[in-house]
């Protein structure tokens, strides 16, 4: 992995948790009580005209192991 790549992104973090301080908080929440095998996450994205996309997927093994990778990776 690039390491300026990765030092650009940290910034980016940053500055997107100051814009959406919720939303970290949310997330903490969700991988403490939520992320486990099974789950299902659904998500929706609805643009500014008002027109949604909408998916889910169901967490297996592998997805939880990714998962924990990254928050290594973000220090978190």
């Amino acid at each position: 992995m690039n390491p300026m790549i990765l030092l650009q992104f940290q910034g980016a973090w940053e500055r997107f948790k100051n814009q959406h301080p919720k939303f970290p908080l949310f997330m903490k929440a969700v991988s403490n009580n939520a992320l486990m095998e099974n789950s299902v996450i659904e998500i929706t994205v609805t643009t500014p005209e008002g027109k949604s996309f909408q998916s889910n997927l169901k967490l297996s093994a592998d997805d939880l192991e990714m998962f924990e990778q990254l928050k290594q990776l973000l220090g978190k």
